[in-house]
């Protein structure tokens, strides 16, 4: 039974809980607000944006990641699991079936609705080409950062085609915005593995651009995300205010060099609570969106 409980607490760590709520809230926020109501289909697609998806990006992850990991500080705790070769095969097995029946559920429910199951398809492929051997997609200079990004848009994007939202122009400069913040986030994330990621002859947008280019273009993602939200109607415009703490916790290693990059990793973990405020003010500008009737 020990032995069991400690599987279990490590496959936990592996699907990363701190950004369970990253792919859940999008699709969960979108469908709730165009919708106006929670129903099946509203809670089998939160839980499964909530922890079967991370179970799985995360899992193949760590599975195929697991050699360079072994030479990165920042792993083996919240921020990724280091997991020992004997629970590799059952990592994946757990992973593909607990995402099965949620994914054969919600291609059930979504009949009629093929954007949906187009969506679904490619996020499922997203998740898996990012990390699996053959794809890496996460070892290709800006395709990594395209991916990663995708990883959270795609859930929101799953949420608006099942809830049969017509496409606006607000609704497109949103979904552009939150794309533009996901790239900036995977960008930074990636500048603290340089040096590990190098001596592992591992790719990535940090690896080719350099630690002070990569943070300067992070920043100017997070402004222009800032900017386009701009343009999206009253109160969602007050959005772009939270681009400010990114810009501010990533400004002082705007010229950090290769050698210091591991470094940034402070601020990588103000960004994974700098997530939970930010989160929670966009809450608030949503439910009052909704209330003015803006989402209907």
């Amino acid at each position: 039974m020990t032995g069991l409980l400690s599987t279990i607490g490590t496959l936990a760590v592996a699907s990363r809980p701190l950004s369970w709520i990253n792919t859940a809230y999008p699709f969960a926020a979108v469908y709730l607000l165009t919708t106006g109501g929670v129903d099946a289909t509203f809670v089998i697609g939160t839980l499964f944006f909530l922890v079967p998806y991370n179970f799985l990006m995360y899992g193949v992850n760590d599975v195929f990641d697991y050699s360079s990991d072994l030479a990165n500080p920042r792993k083996g705790g919240v921020e990724g699991a280091t997991l020992p070769p004997r629970l590799h095969r059952v990592t994946l097995i757990a992973a593909v079936a607990l995402a099965v029946p949620f994914v054969v559920a919600l291609v059930m429910l979504a009949d009629g609705r093929p954007w949906f199951w187009a969506l679904l398809a490619i996020s499922l492929f997203a998740v898996v080409a990012y990390s699996a051997p053959g794809l890496r997609f996460k070892e290709i200079p800006f395709l990594d950062s395209v991916t990663s990004s995708l990883h959270f848009v795609l859930p929101a994007l799953c949420g608006l085609a099942l809830a049969g939202t017509a496409v606006t122009g607000a609704i497109v400069v949103t979904m552009t915005a939150f794309f533009l913040w996901g790239m900036a986030s995977h960008a930074f994330g990636a500048v603290q593995d340089i040096v590990p990621d190098r001596a592992a002859g591992i790719g990535s947008i940090a690896t080719a651009l350099g630690a002070a280019a990569t943070v300067r273009l992070a920043v100017g993602l997070w402004l222009g995300a800032g900017v386009l939200m701009l343009f999206t109607p009253w109160p969602a415009a007050l959005a772009a205010a939270a681009a400010v703490p990114y810009v501010v916790s990533a400004a002082p290693y705007l010229r950090v060099s290769d050698e210091e990059s591991g470094n940034v990793n402070v601020a990588w973990r103000r960004f994974l609570a700098i997530n939970y405020v930010t989160g929670f003010a966009v809450t608030m500008l949503l439910i009052v969106g909704y209330l003015e009737g803006l989402f209907s």
